[in-house]
């Protein structure tokens, strides 16, 4: 277990963090006809509209209750009610979800209380369900902020089964609670290996149908446009079995295990051969079928990738500050290729954090991250975007995982996961260490014969 160094900086220098505020509308998101409204100023909402816009390149549906001075003082009760009347009334969405910033969060705001108001004095919207949830910014990160949304979706719109009439097997279904660490790209190479399987996925949140970066044949929509539709929640306790990808979905996993009585296979990550190989046998094991050949083609040719990229990634030297349950997989799967993390940042503390490959990890920022690189003589960062000038400044290459990323196009759809997702990882940091000359072999050039001096013609030129 590495040893976790708690922050005791006042304040942070080249913040690495997305709050959980942003992390709750981004589970949101992976609803079908649903918009987060962010219970908190219009400059709260703004700043994470920016981020998203910039990430995703797509039309985000983010609304606020945009509390004003007087109402931070006073009480915003009645700025939820009205915010969530006017959606209702103008929208009509599938769902509505009410993550807390730190403003109303600092006020004492309750928001459960609020959405009860706001259901006494508008019985005539009881059949649009709406999802309070607490995410305050000043506490946890992105990734706890998405856990706890997602556990509060299931906790709104999961009924137990007793009262759903569902039995776990009755469909040949799996239910996938995703963690925040899975890309649009990686949930769509996921639902293709279970299908595979001859098994249907049902993920939520399913940000690869809402924000996988596609030309709708609507006109414009205040609503998200795909994603986990909110009737076949009802369904998650007729599956075969849930797959639950990142330790901070546990709770969640708890939940609907506790509510439908479905099996659940847990997963920290799925980058690696060791992990890609759990979660193969796992899909096979639960559909009672032989592995495809396609996937084992594919796995052969991540063992081809591993013989061809070990001379540059054996013994190298990564730099990683991401969340938690991303920290946790991309060492895990450096460790399974001879690679070390000699430096591991997070921005917020995790049970998760016993299962990282690393000496040390730091609860941090990107001044942490910096200063650890240059200290231990890191060769490659892996961060989001914002830790581009930290590379710069150190002189070494980064690739860029984790979100933000609004510096380069299409890092939103990126598969890290799988044997595919694997490969493509392993061929990225090789390049970049070959960027370096890590691995390369040069010419040999006798010390006994006369060479031409650096842009001369030699003997090709005389000769001619």
């Amino acid at each position: 277990m590495p040893e976790i160094v708690k922050r005791r900086k006042a304040l942070s220098v080249s913040p690495l963090k997305a709050s959980a505020t942003i992390g709750a509308a981004l589970a949101f998101l992976g609803i079908r006809r649903a918009i987060p409204m962010l219970h908190g100023s219009q400059g709260c909402t703004a700043f994470g509209k920016v981020f998203f816009v910039r990430h995703f390149r797509e039309p985000i549906p983010l609304q606020t209750t945009a509390i004003d001075q007087v109402s931070a003082i006073m009480g915003s009760d009645e700025m939820v009610v009205e915010g969530l009347r006017t959606l209702c009334e103008k929208s009509a969405p599938d769902l509505i979800g009410v993550p807390t910033t730190g403003l109303v969060e600092t006020q004492g705001a309750d928001i459960r209380r609020a959405v009860h108001l706001f259901r006494q004095t508008y019985p005539q919207f009881d059949a649009t369900p709406v999802v309070p949830v607490s995410t305050p910014d000043f506490s946890g990160s992105m990734e706890s902020g998405y856990a706890a949304a997602t556990q509060a979706i299931l906790e709104t719109l999961v009924p137990p089964a007793t009262a759903a009439g569902t039995r776990p097997g009755r469909r040949r279904q799996v239910n996938v609670l995703a963690g925040s660490h899975l890309t649009p790209g990686d949930l769509e190479h996921l639902e293709e290996l279970i299908e595979l399987f001859g098994l249907r996925p049902l993920i939520l949140p399913n940000l690869s149908d809402s924000l996988d970066g596609h030309l709708p044949e609507t006109d414009y929509s205040p609503l998200t446009l795909g994603g986990t539709i909110v009737e076949e929640l009802r369904t998650l306790g007729d599956a075969l079995a849930t797959l639950v990808i990142g330790d901070s979905m546990q709770a969640s996993a708890d939940e609907l295990a506790a509510r439908t009585g479905v099996p659940d296979f847990r997963f920290a990550h799925l980058m690696g051969l060791d992990a890609v190989d759990r979660l193969i046998a796992t899909l096979a094991e639960i559909a009672a079928v032989e592995v495809p050949p396609r996937i084992e083609r594919q796995r052969a040719q991540l063992q081809d990738a591993m013989l061809d990229c070990h001379f540059m990634l054996g013994m190298s030297r990564f730099a990683i500050a991401a969340d938690p349950d991303l920290l946790v997989g991309l060492s895990q799967m450096l460790a399974g290729v001879g690679a070390e993390t000699v430096v591991a940042v997070t921005p917020a503390n995790a049970p998760a954090l016993a299962n990282l490959v690393c000496d040390q990890v730091k609860i941090g920022d990107l001044e942490d991250l910096e200063i650890g690189a240059r200290a231990r003589d890191a060769e490659v960062l892996i961060a989001n975007s914002h830790a581009l000038h930290t590379s710069q400044r150190l002189g070494i290459p980064l690739l860029r995982a984790g979100f933000p990323q609004y510096d380069l196009v299409g890092g939103y759809q990126r598969t890290w996961i799988g044997y595919q997702g694997t490969r493509s990882t392993l061929f990225d940091l090789a390049n970049l260490l070959l960027s370096l000359e890590k691995g390369a072999i040069h010419p040999y050039r006798s010390r006994l014969k006369q060479w031409p001096a650096e842009g001369s013609r030699g003997d090709l030129g005389e000769a001619a």
